[in-house]
């Protein structure tokens, strides 16, 4: 019996949505040849995350492994799939294949950094495989949102696996390829050794629609618009905006494309393609002289972002751009969980503008890229793997996911991220834990979870920060006691005095009691400071702030 293994370990993107990392492996265990299978990025929020830019895997047990890691691969151009490549690239230094499409962003992100193009690969579509230590792995086509999506056939001396990516099974997707459920049952008919496979929707009970479906509903609510027509849509659903931009075209509409995404996304399209036709568009500036009856603005920012396109037009002006009463605004998308406040104020600040807000009213101007649960049942019956593997989605989603696979008697385990299983006997086997966590980009740098910025950016958001500074003389005694600086904080106390005042009276009257003992040692004459500092706080106005102490000494 051989002695080696075939493994699966995610780093993100199980138990979360976003942040996808999926690392495969054979060989002998601890010495096992490697691949990486995505390597996206999730958004911060102002409750959690202040401030932070990205945030994106932990590859801190990849990055001491680099010796053993073969290439990387990205199913398809989603931020949370390839979103953090030009970040963590350098890290690990390995080639990256990806199909055309995905490769044109790619490269750009590259580009953007600095970084050089050529480390990404294009590949061609199954059949064609690429050789990477001892797998062979080929991109097998698949509808999603996102043109070009594929799963990946992974095939090892232990056997076969299919990593579906996202995937929904749509027969007329309108960009990109069709579903083709013979190709996938070819694919299996060897035998599949694994199914990893997308949970995102699977407490979704009715099948999945066509993007084709949404063509006469989008097509008759811009004919009976008055105004300036505007919507938005994920700058990344090429497929949406094709067919938006031909329910304008056919309205007598001039097209406005708003926002760097929306831009980027239709011209790679079109450099690798893709999208052989796409309405003419005008530039902003162009649009300026056009009626605004005879317009329709597609624009970046359907998850209430507050940089894109859409929050700036619910504030006011863009690119010389204006909504005004009877112009019509269409979420064409469904809101991600978490963005719902993002989403809601810039239909309020809309309203309040007189604009008729639409959204998505039941699936009438959207559809999932995301396979429901009859969908992941058919997937489950075509491929007829020996065991599945559920990813991609939150904890909940992955047991519902198990439950349906063992319902139907394939083996399954609920693997999150750290989780390593061992692939290569009759049901999944849990091999190890690895330490995984969060890297956050902030500004220029990357951060750790553990570094502690972002939670004391938390804490000073949440209970107001407080600068104490005190000055010792070349005896070690207070020179005029406290100075204190606030932010954050209310300027009047429960007593209705200065709290800035109340403050720098109790650590004067600290300073005055203190021992020899504490006004000689920093560490102790710190941590007084800062007690009083917050329990004074706390007495006033019912808060215990940050504190920083800056100590002084003279001589």
């Amino acid at each position: 019996m051989s002695s080696k293994r075939l493994i699966y370990l995610p780093l993100g993107g199980a138990g979360e949505i976003g942040m996808n990392a999926y690392v495969y492996g054979y060989g002998e265990p601890g010495k096992e040849r490697l691949i990486l299978v995505d390597l996206g990025v999730a958004f911060p929020d102002m409750d959690g995350t202040p401030g932070v830019d990205l945030i994106m895997p932990d590859i801190a047990w990849l990055k001491e492994r680099t010796d053993r890691l073969d290439a990387i691969f990205i199913t398809h151009a989603h931020e949370d799939h390839i979103g953090a490549i030009a970040h963590l690239w350098r890290d690990l230094g390995a080639p990256v294949y990806a199909r055309a499409f995905t490769a044109n962003l790619a490269r750009g992100k590259m580009d953007e950094y600095g970084l050089p193009e050529d480390a990404i690969t294009t590949a061609s579509a199954w059949p064609e495989v690429i050789k990477a230590g001892p797998f062979t792995v080929g991109f097998l086509p698949i509808s999603h949102s996102i043109p070009e999506s594929a799963g990946l056939v992974i095939d090892s001396p232990a056997g076969r696996v299919v990593h579906t990516g996202d995937f929904k099974l749509d027969p007329a997707p309108v960009v990109g390829e069709a579903f083709d459920p013979d190709l996938w049952a070819e694919v299996a008919k060897p035998g599949l050794q694994a199914l990893v496979c997308d949970s995102t929707n699977v407490f979704s009970p009715n099948p999945g629609r066509s993007e084709s479906d949404l063509g006469t509903p989008l097509e008759e609510l811009v004919l009976e618009a008055r105004g300036m027509v505007v919507a938005t849509t994920f700058a990344s659903n090429v497929a949406r905006l094709k067919t938006l931009a031909e329910a304008a075209h056919r309205a007598g509409r001039s097209i406005v494309l708003l926002g760097r995404a929306m831009r980027r996304m239709v011209e790679a399209a079109i450099e690798t393609g893709v999208l052989r036709s796409f309405p003419t568009v005008v530039s902003p500036e162009e649009a300026q002289d056009i009626p605004r009856e005879n317009l329709m603005l597609l624009v970046t920012g359907s998850q209430g972002e507050r940089r894109a396109a859409s929050a700036q037009l619910a504030r006011g002006k863009y690119r010389g751009l204006e909504l005004k009463e009877g112009d019509t605004f269409l979420f064409s998308s469904k809101t991600i969980p978490g963005n719902e406040r993002g989403v809601i104020r810039i239909m309020n600040q809309l309203s309040e503008k007189g604009v008729d807000v639409v959204d998505d009213r039941g699936g009438l101007y959207h559809v999932s890229g995301h396979a429901n649960r009859p969908d992941l049942q058919r997937m489950h019956e075509i491929m007829k793997p020996k065991m599945l593997i559920p990813m991609h989605g939150e904890h909940r989603h992955l047991r519902e996911h198990a439950r349906l696979a063992e319902a139907r008697g394939i083996a399954s385990v609920i693997a999150v991220n750290g989780m390593m299983l061992d692939l290569s006997g009759d049901r999944p086997e849990v091999a190890g834990h690895v330490d995984t966590g969060r890297t956050y980009l902030d500004g220029s740098v990357k951060i750790g979870a553990l570094d502690g910025v972002v939670r004391d950016r938390v804490r000073m958001a949440l209970n107001g920060h407080l600068v104490v500074s005190v000055i010792l003389d070349e005896d070690d005694d207070p020179i005029d006691g406290a100075w204190v600086d606030m932010k954050g904080l209310a300027e009047l106390g429960s007593s209705n005095a200065a709290l800035c005042d109340i403050l720098e009276e109790d650590l004067g009257q600290f300073l005055g009691r203190a021992k020899r003992a504490t006004l000689t040692d920093d560490d102790k004459l710190e941590e007084g400071l800062r007690r009083v500092a917050r329990q004074s706080a706390q007495n006033e106005i019912g808060k215990k702030p940050e504190v920083t102490v800056v100590i002084s000494r003279l001589g």
